[in-house]
């Protein structure tokens, strides 16, 4: 290493740990990294140059080594979360399939608007060698490789050809990651040999910086149109999304709902932004939501949607509300503000929120909210049967009412795609702020077990004293478990709730909601399975160095988690449900999904008129 006065000698790999680890954050008064660490998978594509830098700075930024690369992006997004996107953490994976494994979590991270940094291998600028070890070559391009993938799946991509390139790129990625209206994953691709090339940076490059996380505040004249609206509206209400808790709004909500008695109804992604005794609180609402907050959307006149995009699961595929229902859309994203003829607010949930309470004189007709709080009332009463147990077969529900019951009202609860994120929507009790993730944003079986992780570091951090919970099928089980292992190494205590339906049940469900005969998701349904048998999920988890049992019902499974909740080491609990009963029958929105238009089945055909049957609900954009 070689240093002047203004300058330095460093690799391109080197500059960019170097950059990376005097770059912080204001998190509540106090600074600290705004990169909290990374996830590593070393191979020829990252090990000799990255490695190499990574290796002296093992204390400013820890490096927990992945088991599947894939798992490693899920890690990231789920401490991404739990941190409400104000830090982050790399991922660094090999040349060729090391790197292609991410893809799907840069997926998950985009869908999710989701910081994370993507440090991957790439082919030689140079071409000498060619063609190399994994590489993929393309004959009528040699620039075009598999890295390129990521350019529809990252808000921002580079290539690195040259070791001044970072200058430029480093600060553009780190801009992007922390833009509440652009964030997402960040991808630099680095060629094996640039990766080891030196070049003289300049020393102020290396300089401390504190970042901080812009607030845009509303344009007024936005404000005031949106301020007329409501002031007219009998029946509004309000749509909470995940954005809510990103923006750090959640006082604000609160207030604007109380002052001016709007009820509030959650997204998948914005449970948690109120306790579920709040009297504002209606309930999730949309295709797995509740009764409660349906019956509110689709007789509201006004709506008003802070921090959510309006995916098809809150908006019923857009037959949940009145066709004539004005929406008022707030948002740091213009691309969400404007959808559905909303009058739209551009500009930051805190300060947007603020600003609407402070102009609005308005308080909804006492009737609207005695309607909404007595369909609340009902869906509690329903959700209590729900989860209750008894004589009858095991279920979602009745775990997800164990655990709710006995968990600490900080610990952090995780589900993903399949049937537990409808379950836990419904069914869950909120009893503290901001601590439920439901991975629905791109549906990704497998977050659970690696998203939980990645939030237990994070928790770690805050509060170590509170519990991360896991509640993942079997199916999702064996798509990505390995980083049981990796929380038992790391010593980042998980509380896994295997349920166990045999195969993917739920959507086994909606194959018999269309029509159509069970057929290659349950494991006794697979025609080229001849001799069916379970997986001794206990086994497998206590030979990645968990504490395991399995239960028979949900009276043992609530002495099992008293024993999680006590023990220092991950600990699975497993417990077969059964696959056709017990599923949440109520809270449901019409959901567009594509039936046959002409079968010889004539339960499908059936299936498929009662489907289309409530098409006429559907708005059409306007």
């Amino acid at each position: 290493m070689t240093q002047t006065q203004d300058t330095i000698r460093l690799t391109t790999a080197q500059a960019i740990i170097r950059w990376l680890s005097n770059q912080f954050i204001e998190v509540d008064g106090q600074e600290m990294r705004v990169c909290g660490g990374g996830f590593g998978i070393f191979g020829h594509g990252n090990v000799t140059c990255l490695g190499e830098a990574l290796y002296g700075v093992q204390d400013e930024l820890p490096l927990y080594r992945g088991q599947n690369e894939q798992s490693m992006g899920f890690a990231a997004a789920g401490y991404a979360k739990q941190w409400l996107r104000q830090r982050f953490m790399f991922c660094t994976a090999s040349a060729g399939p090391g790197t292609t494994n991410l893809l799907t979590s840069a997926a998950l991270a985009h869908a999710n608007r989701l910081p994370m940094l993507l440090l991957c291998g790439d082919t030689f600028v140079t071409r000498l060698p060619d063609p190399v070890l994994q590489q993929m070559e393309n004959f009528n391009d040699p620039t075009f490789g598999v890295n390129d993938a990521f350019k529809p799946v990252v808000r921002y991509w580079d290539r690195i050809t040259h070791p001044a390139q970072v200058i430029q790129s480093l600060p553009a990625a780190i801009a992007t990651m922390l833009d509440p209206a652009d964030c997402g994953p960040a991808f630099l691709g680095l060629p094996q040999d640039v990766q080891g090339w030196t070049y003289d940076y300049p020393t102020v490059f290396f300089e401390k910086k504190v970042h901080r996380i812009r607030r845009q505040a509303p344009d007024t004249d936005e404000v005031a149109d949106a301020i007329a609206t409501l002031r007219a509206a009998k029946r509004p209400m309000i749509i909470a999304g995940g954005g809510v808790q990103y923006s750090r709004a959640i006082a604000e909500l609160t207030a604007f709902a109380e002052a001016h008695q709007i009820p509030v109804v959650e997204t998948i992604a914005g449970r948690a932004n109120m306790l579920a005794t709040h009297p504002l609180n209606i309930g999730p609402i949309g295709v797995t939501g509740s009764n409660s907050a349906n019956a509110i959307a689709e007789r509201a006149d006004v709506i008003v949607a802070v921090g959510t995009r309006l995916q098809d699961f809150t908006t019923g595929s857009w037959t949940a509300f009145a066709k004539d229902a004005q929406f008022i859309s707030v948002n740091a994203a213009r691309h969400d503000a404007a959808k559905h003829r909303s009058l739209p607010i551009v500009g930051d949930a805190k300060l947007s929120l603020a600003a609407m309470t402070e102009m609005l004189d308005y308080t909804a007709p006492a009737d609207w909210v005695a309607f909404a709080q007595d369909e609340r009332r009902a869906w509690d009463v329903y959700v209590a049967q729900n989860v209750s147990h008894g004589n009858r077969p095991n279920s979602y529900a009745q775990a997800i009412g164990v655990v709710n019951d006995l968990c600490d009202p900080r610990d952090r609860v995780v589900a993903a795609a399949g049937g537990l994120p409808a379950e836990v929507t419904a069914n869950w009790r909120t009893l503290d702020i901001g601590t439920v993730d439901v991975e629905f944003g791109f549906s990704c079986m497998g977050y659970e077990i690696s998203g939980a992780w990645g939030a237990r570091i994070a928790q770690f951090e805050q509060e170590p004293k509170n519990d991360t919970i896991v509640f993942i099928g079997d199916g999702s089980y064996m798509m990505l478990n390995s980083d049981i292992y990796s929380s038992v190494l790391s010593q980042k205590k998980l509380i896994i709730l295997v349920l166990d339906n045999g195969g993917f049940a739920v959507i086994n469900k909606l194959q018999n909601n269309t029509g159509n005969e069970s057929f290659n998701n349950l494991i006794t349904d697979c025609p080229t399975i001849p001799d069916p048998f379970g997986v001794d999920f206990e086994a497998h988890a206590a030979s990645q160095g968990a504490i395991a049992e399995t239960v028979s019902n949900p009276s043992q499974l609530g002495e099992a988690f008293t024993r999680a909740k006590a023990s220092d080491r991950t600990h699975v609990i497993v417990m077969k449900v059964d696959a056709y009963d017990g599923w949440t029958t109520e809270g449901h929105a019409w959901w567009e999904v594509g039936t046959p238009h002409i079968t010889d089945s004539d339960r499908v055909r059936d299936a498929h008129k009662e489907v289309e049957s409530s098409r006429t609900k559907q708005r059409k954009g306007v």
